[in-house]
């Protein structure tokens, strides 16, 4: 592999279609692409300062680096990438790729990140801004802090563990989402979604877990939740107490009390849903 060090590249298309080269303290200053349609590329302890610096890309690792936020739209269509250590301040990172691996990286100005992205891992990742994540598949999270509305909006097949999720909105439009052991707030969480499951998890939301189509919650607290289950087929086990439920479809509910439950014949056939209080009054 061809070694370059202390480079400071300037111009579009600095070093189109490389293959096999590995970058070492290297700058990329004004010229967009400059990685365009490169294969098999390490870059350490690097700066990219300009747009579009690894789209077309296959086989690439990017260690200690950072890409300013003049390094707009980062990472399209490339495959088979992974981000250690790293700082990525530029937004719509990541689009149209796949096999893409993030390890303690810190992403402040994510909007529009991970947009149509699958086989995705991100471990120790820190990201802010709005509609991360748009209709990515196979997702795995561990230890994500992410703040910023409509994450994961159209997503399949995501788990998150260890995590915190402040987001108005998330899991909107998903399918197959399971959530461990995290903190989640914002409002309406998770609507028109199917098939989501949250173990040991803290909730706040407003008209949270509506409209969904197979709910499961185990040994959940939902802290300032109202309205919720509206229209959703449930199975809940929540621990303490729940602020107000309203017309769930159907399924079985259990928490420590309930502040107000509204299961109005208007809406729902009341018999479908089984509601049980645990804690004496």
């Amino acid at each position: 592999m061809e070694k370059q060090i202390r480079k400071v590249y300037t111009g579009e298309r600095a070093l189109y279609a490389s293959k096999d080269l590995h970058l070492v303290e290297c700058t990329f200053e004004d010229g967009e692409s400059p990685l365009k349609e490169s294969r098999n590329i390490v870059v350490d302890n690097s700066m990219f300062k300009w747009k579009y610096p690894l789209w077309y890309c296959n086989n690439v690792t990017v260690n200690d680096c950072t890409l300013f936020e003049t390094a707009r739209a980062g990472m399209w269509y490339t495959n088979n990438v992974t981000f250690n250590n790293c700082v990525i301040e530029a937004p719509k990172s990541f689009r149209k790729s796949s096999h893409i691996t993030l390890n303690n990286v810190s992403i402040p100005h994510a909007a529009e990140t991970l947009f149509n992205c699958s086989d995705v891992v991100l471990r120790d990742v820190y990201a802010q801004g709005a509609y991360f994540a748009m209709n990515c598949k196979n997702v795995l999270c561990e230890n994500l802090t992410l703040i910023g509305d409509y994450c994961f909006d159209g997503a399949e097949n995501l788990t998150i563990k260890n995590s915190k999720l402040l987001s108005k909105d998330s899991f909107w439009n998903c399918k197959n989402v399971t959530v461990y052991d995290s903190f989640i707030t914002g409002e309406y969480l998770a609507w028109n979604s199917e098939n989501v499951t949250l173990v040991n998890c803290t909730v706040e939301s407003l008209q949270g877990f509506c409209y969904i189509k197979n709910l499961k919650l185990v040994n959940c607290t939902l802290i300032n939740t109202t309205r919720a289950f509206e229209y959703s087929l449930v199975d809940a086990e929540i621990v303490g107490h729940v602020d107000s439920i309203v017309n769930p479809t159907s399924g079985r509910i259990v928490a420590g009390s309930i502040g107000e439950l509204t299961l109005d014949d208007r809406y729902i056939d009341p018999s479908k849903t089984t509601v049980i209080t645990t804690e004496k009054v």
